[in-house]
């Protein structure tokens, strides 16, 4: 059965396999006792860090290792504001990073601390003008994540990271699902990344601190890992995350190039295969093996469900799959179709012959979840007489809101316009993308007096 979401987790890798196997037996004592199953450890330990270092492009005594990537990102965080906090308590993100960066915002707010977000444009990515505007006075560190976890689209790190040297803020990135594929380039300060995205065991996080950078560690630390993790480091997962690390980047190359070739053919098939398709990310600078698309008149849990019946493991970031039923904040941030969403991301190793079945299989499911809930045929009904209509979608989550459109658009003449009440969160972002997508005109969105939002398209044609 083919795994597709290794922008998740991927599969253990073999090196890793074998080094977690063999420091089971090599590694279980503590590495900072002298005795010879001590030092033996620790040897092990020096070892995995400069493995680690290399792949990163730091010193080893600028590297620690945590427990987990999420982990990794608070402390750096939390870490570099409080080190920097005569100079000022504002922290700047762009709108797409990772969870894990917007809650220690959302933290570092709470404590009194300010959160400025820099919008992304429809493929992802952040403008590094807007972000060094954005670098202004009482900011105390910048985050930016190298390449988006859910869309694969890559970021201007190192002009963004000019723009924060010129402004004296350090720029902590978030690596996690670039860094199997090379290093990050550009001025960073502070880097994270997580094992279990490039074949390492889950639990070991990286968290690089260059030399000069100002941090101070927050809540209780010991004298392990420079006091930056504090805890008795899991020594054998460590040595299996820095040898896999080392093992992927020495096949990145080449299986970067295969694996862009098959997302390459899914990225251009699919729209051909099933109508009303929208593909996000940025298509050319983004990651090599991810590609993210969104359908019409599609409950994306369903899909997903069925999909996996036909024994493909994919994602999604919309809101039919979600329990708070809110879009992701990377769809809304760049404003793009979030119903029906796939997110498809190869593992190494991925046959040719499984994307072929997926993109034979595709086709079939799609049209299957969109009859099962009434979705419109691809052409309007003839004109109407009836200047305007009302449709009421209130209590009704996507994709349905957007089919109930879909539906009675053909009944208004052109000109003429449809109001949609909605109050799923996910219309917001739905139908501004069905009117572009099929060319009616959005009008736009106010209250609605009854509850939720209206929102009001004129036919176009």
């Amino acid at each position: 059965m083919p795994y597709f979401d290794a922008a998740s987790a991927a599969p253990l890798h073999p090196v890793a396999r074998q080094a977690l196997l063999a420091s089971l037996d090599e590694g279980w004592a503590d590495p900072a006792r002298l005795y010879r199953e001590g030092r033996r450890a620790r040897l092990l330990l020096d070892a995995a860090r400069e493995a680690a270092a290399e792949a990163v492009g730091c010193r080893p005594d600028e590297l620690v290792f945590t427990p987990s990537g999420t982990r990794a990102v608070h402390a750096g965080i939390s870490g570099a504001l409080a080190g920097r906090r005569r100079v000022g308590n504002r922290l700047v993100v762009s709108a797409v990073e990772h969870s894990s960066v917007l809650h220690a915002g959302e933290t570092h707010a709470a404590a009194g601390g300010t959160v400025t977000e820099v919008p992304v444009g429809r493929s992802g990515a952040v403008e590094a003008e807007a972000f060094a505007e954005a670098l202004g006075e009482g900011a105390a560190l910048a985050c930016l994540q190298s390449a988006n976890h859910e869309v694969g689209t890559e970021q201007p790190v190192a002009e963004v990271a000019e723009a924060c040297r010129a402004a004296g803020v350090p720029l902590l990135v978030d690596a996690a699902q670039s860094l199997g594929w090379g290093p990050v380039d550009g001025g960073w300060s502070l880097l994270t990344a997580s094992a279990h995205k490039w074949g390492g065991p889950a639990g070991v996080g990286l968290l690089a601190v260059r030399k000069g950078v100002r941090f101070a560690p927050q809540g209780p630390s010991d004298e392990r890992e420079s006091g930056r993790a504090p805890g008795f480091e899991n020594l054998p997962a460590i040595v299996a995350a820095a040898a896999s690390l080392r093992a992927v980047r020495a096949e990145a190359a080449a299986e970067g190039a295969r694996l862009r070739a098959l997302v390459d053919r899914i990225r251009a098939r699919v729209p051909e295969l099933v109508p009303d398709v929208e593909v996000v990310g940025d298509p050319v600078r983004r990651l090599p093996h991810l590609v993210t698309f969104s359908c019409l008149y599609v409950d994306g849990e369903t899909l997903l469900s069925e999909l996996d019946r036909e024994g493909f493991s994919v994602s999604s970031g919309s809101s039919c799959t979600s329990s708070t039923l809110t879009p992701s904040h990377v769809l809304r941030s760049m404003g793009v179709l979030s119903e029906g969403n796939v997110r498809v991301s190869l593992p190494a190793g991925t046959a040719a012959e499984d994307v072929d079945r997926f993109l034979a299989v595709l086709p079939g499911v799609v049209a299957g979840v969109r009859e099962r809930l009434g979705a419109p045929g691809a052409a309007p009904s003839a004109a109407a007489p009836t200047g305007s209509l009302v449709v009421d979608s209130l209590g009704k989550r996507c994709p349905i809101p957007v089919i109930e459109l879909a539906k009675v658009i053909g009944d208004v003449p052109v000109g003429g316009t449809v109001t949609v009440l909605s109050d799923d969160e996910a219309a917001r972002l739905d139908i501004p993308a069905w009117c572009e997508m099929r060319g009616q005109e959005y009008v736009g969105a106010s209250p609605s007096p009854g509850g939720g939002t209206a929102y009001v398209v004129r036919r176009a044609s």
